[in-house]
Order: structure tokens, then C-alpha cells, then sequence
């Protein structure tokens, strides 16, 4: 991108968005190195999020442990083994796969193929995925030639819960990732039957529920195999799942992942995403001006103006197009109220004239930022929630008072998002809001029976 691009943008103190690490250094340093391409701001912060989430859920592991609560587990281990033909087999295909997509990621990327595409498609260095797998191998064999006895023996270990969070967290990164897909493929059946390969294995389109219904089942499974019991287990988790999800509306603000709001109306964006105030006319002249971009359309147009748009933010007419007029306190600044994600990630927008690089467009009308707003409402949820924990005696209550606080939360914002609306009983509800009303229900079910059960002992 010109220098000249950033420039301006920073001038206006809009900086853009940052879909991957290569921007951020850009921005920051002045340095361009291509090979952060690969790094994912959005994915970056989920990541973040699953740490935090890990050590609150281990600090109230061990909590729960000293107040007896939550016991050990022995189980029986062979030690002394040599190295297996499964073993050296799992490391050497981990390690190709490695070697042949990250590796080829770096050396033999084109320059106009984007990172998800090429780690999707058959391209790959053969020769780095061969060394980094061999190399694998030669370490779990020297590991397990260090260890290995005489003759092989059983031993009996105990394993305490908060051990076990490692095993917990890669359970909810796995089936939380493909219940997001699933419940978005869900919600948006036209593209999955337009394009399912493309739809279920691209980089964006997740649904927060999806996952965490389908992550819930995974790790409610796996608790009780290994004896855990849930009640408190679940109370555990409630103050770590609210602060992961806080962590990780971070990227989709920071990246710009299609996670905002309705316009608002009492402002407009200019080319380069500057945002003015405006008045009622005003906005509809612009909306008139950019019709093809809000107007039921699923392929670029002849021109190449506008990129892919997902069919919940496209309406049938103008009047159809969701808005709200609010202008920002002015002690506040205006991008809190009125932001158009200039170098957003999903490459949605106008084009910003003489950017050339891949992420070189910005929103034709300023939006909420929704997902500035659940970062701060989840932030304050999450410290409300760690200060209470330990004054609340019944065990249950902790985890029902997390699914109403965070189905109220979710049910609220979707207000002033955009997604698919489905028709029940005579209104008209989103997806998210569906589920979120129900969970609301569940932690009420949970309390009740929480207090029904443990109050008396």
C-alpha cells in the first residue's frame, strides 16, 4: 500500500484495521515483512483468549481442590517404553504437515494467493515437510530412549483436575471451532450450498453458540470419563468462558471480521473511512449513492467496486436497510459510535482510492462497533463474576448466573447487529438471540435446581 494511504488515514486517527500481523508492524515500525502475512490478527486474539481462559480455569481448579470439592484420579501409566511405530508415525505426520503448509507458506506463497487459500489448497514444500517430520521422529525417539527401562512398569499416578486443563482448552479449541462452522453454515445454507468446501474451510464466518454448545458437550463428556464432577467443574468455567470470549471480540474489533453493527445514521464515511456528522438527508443520499453495495447481490460486480457481501447484511430495498441515529457524547470520541473498519479483514467496502494491496477497502456508511462493546460489557462481567466467586457457597449458582448474564448480553447487542431473522411466535429473531433467550432459561433452570439440591445439605 502507499505510504501515503496510511498516512492520510493516520492524520484522520484512523489507522485501519490490522487482518494480520504484517499491518500491525507496518503501522508501528515501518518495517514490511511479508511472512507476517500468515499471522492472523483475529486468530492471534482467540488465541490470547484460550490462555486467559486457561489460567482462570486452573486458578479455580486448584481453589476448588483445597476447599475439597474436586479430588484426584489415579490411573495407571507404562513407563519405560521405547519408542512405538505409532508414536514415531504420529510425530512424522505432524511434522510433515507442518513442514509442508507452514514452511511452504513462507518459501513458496505466490504474492496473489492469500494465506487461507494456499493452506487449503494442494501446494506445499515437499523437501521442508520431509526434514521437519524426520526431525520429529529422530526427537520422540531420543525422548523415549532416555526414559526407556529394562523392563517396561506400571505405576499408579494421580491426576488432579487442574492437570487436566491442557486436555479441556484443546477440546474447546477443536469442537468450539467446528461448532462455530456448523452453526454458521447453518445460518447461511445459500452459501454452503453454493460453495460448502470454501464456506466450511475458510477463514472467517464462525458463530460464537455454535461453538460453545457443541465445545460444552465435548468437555462435559470427557469431565465425566475421567471422574470430574461437573457441578463444579461448570462453576469453574463460567468466569473463564466470559473472559475468553472478552479477549477475543479484541480481534474481531482490531481486525474488522464483519462482527459490527447497524449504520448509524447521523454520521457519514468519506472515501478514506472519515466519519462526519450528517443529517437524515444526507444519509439517504449516500445510501442512494452506494445502492448496489446494500442491495441483494452475492458476486462482484463488473467493475470491481465491491467485494463479496454475506447475504445477512444485503436487503431487498433501500428502506429495508436497518439504522439508528445516535451521536456520540462529546467526551467520547466518535469512532465508539460511528466506525467504518477502513482495511478490514473480510475485504468488504468501497475500495480506498490508490490502495493497491489486498485489504483496501472501507465501509460506505459507519457503523456500531459491536464488538468494542462486548469487550468492555464482557470485561466488567467477567471482574463481576471473579469477585463474587468466592462468596457464593451453593455449588451451580456460579455457571447459571453465566448463562443468563451472557444470554442477556448477547440478546441486547444483537439489537443493533445484522444477521439472518428467523420468525417465531410472530417475532422476528436472530439466531444468537434464539439461543441466547434459551440459555437464559437454562440458568434459571440451573439456580433453581442448584438451590433445590445443595441448599439443604
Amino acid at each position: 500500500m502507499p505510504q501515503r494511504i496510511f498516512e492520510y488515514l493516520a492524520a484522520l486517527n484512523l489507522k485501519g484495521m490490522y487482518p494480520n500481523l504484517y499491518y500491525v508492524f507496518k503501522d508501528w515500525f515501518g518495517v514490511e515483512w511479508k511472512a507476517l502475512y500468515l499471522l492472523n490478527t483475529f486468530g492471534l486474539m482467540v488465541a490470547l483468549g484460550f490462555v486467559a481462559a486457561a489460567v482462570v480455569l486452573s486458578s479455580e481448579l486448584k481453589r476448588k481442590e483445597k476447599q475439597g470439592l474436586l479430588l484426584p484420579r489415579e490411573e495407571a501409566i507404562t513407563v519405560g517404553m521405547p519408542a512405538s511405530f505409532l508414536d514415531l508415525f504420529v510425530n512424522f505426520v505432524t511434522g510433515f504437515v507442518f513442514g509442508y503448509k507452514l514452511l511452504g507458506l513462507l518459501l513458496n506463497k505466490p504474492d496473489d494467493v492469500t494465506p487461507q487459500t494456499y493452506i487449503f489448497s494442494r501446494d506445499g514444500n515437499l523437501l521442508a515437510g520431509i526434514i521437519v517430520g524426520a526431525v520429529l521422529i529422530a526427537l520422540k525417539w531420543w525422548e523415549k530412549n532416555k526414559q526407556k527401562l529394562k523392563e517396561p512398569e506400571q505405576r499408579n499416578v494421580r491426576i488432579w483436575p487442574h492437570d487436566r486443563v491442557g486436555d479441556i482448552i484443546i477440546l474447546g479449541l477443536i469442537f468450539g471451532i467446528l461448532g462455530a462452522k456448523l452453526f454458521d453454515a447453518m445460518e447461511n445454507l445459500d452459501e454452503l450450498i453454493s460453495d460448502p468446501i470454501g464456506t466450511l474451510f475458510s477463514g472467517g464466518g464462525l458463530t460464537f453458540y455454535g461453538g460453545l454448545i457443541l465445545a460444552a458437550i465435548a468437555i462435559c463428556w470427557f469431565a465425566y470419563k475421567k471422574g470430574i464432577k461437573l457441578v463444579h467443574l461448570t462453576d469453574a468455567v463460567a468466569p473463564a468462558l466470559m473472559i475468553a470470549y472478552a479477549v477475543g471480540r479484541i480481534g474481531c474489533q482490531v481486525a474488522g471480521d464483519g462482527d459490527w453493527g447497524i449504520y448509524n445514521s447521523a454520521y457519514l464515511s468519506d472515501a478514506y473511512g472519515k466519519v462526519t456528522e450528517c443529517t437524515p438527508g444526507e444519509f439517504k443520499q449516500q445510501l442512494n449513492k452506494y445502492a448496489s453495495y446494500h442491495l441483494e447481490r452475492r458476486i462482484l460486480d463488473s467493475g470491481n467496486v465491491y467485494t463479496y457481501i454475506p447475504a445477512a447484511r444485503t436487503f431487498p430495498s433501500l428502506d429495508a436497510v436497518p439504522h439508528l441515529s445516535l451521536k456520540a457524547p462529546s467526551f467520547l470520541p466518535k469512532w465508539m459510535v460511528a466506525y467504518s473498519y477502513p482495511m478490514n479483514v473480510n475485504k468488504d467496502g468501497k475500495k480506498i482510492p490508490g490502495c493497491t494491496e489486498e485489504h483496501c477497502r472501507v465501509l460506505p456508511q459507519p457503523v456500531f462497533p459491536t464488538a468494542f462493546y462486548e469487550t468492555v460489557v464482557c470485561t466488567l462481567l467477567f471482574l463481576m463474576l471473579w469477585a463474587y466467586r468466592k462468596r457464593i457457597k451453593i455449588p451451580g449458582i456460579m455457571f447459571g448466573a453465566y448463562l443468563i448474564i451472557n444470554g442477556f448480553e448477547r440478546f441486547f447487542i444483537e439489537k443493533i447487529r445484522v444477521n439472518h431473522l428467523y420468525s417465531v411466535l410472530g417475532f422476528q429473531l436472530s439466531q444468537a438471540e434464539i439461543i441466547a433467550f434459551f440459555l437464559i432459561l437454562a440458568g434459571i433452570v440451573f439456580i433453581v435446581i442448584a438451590k433445590l439440591k445443595y441448599a439443604r445439605a
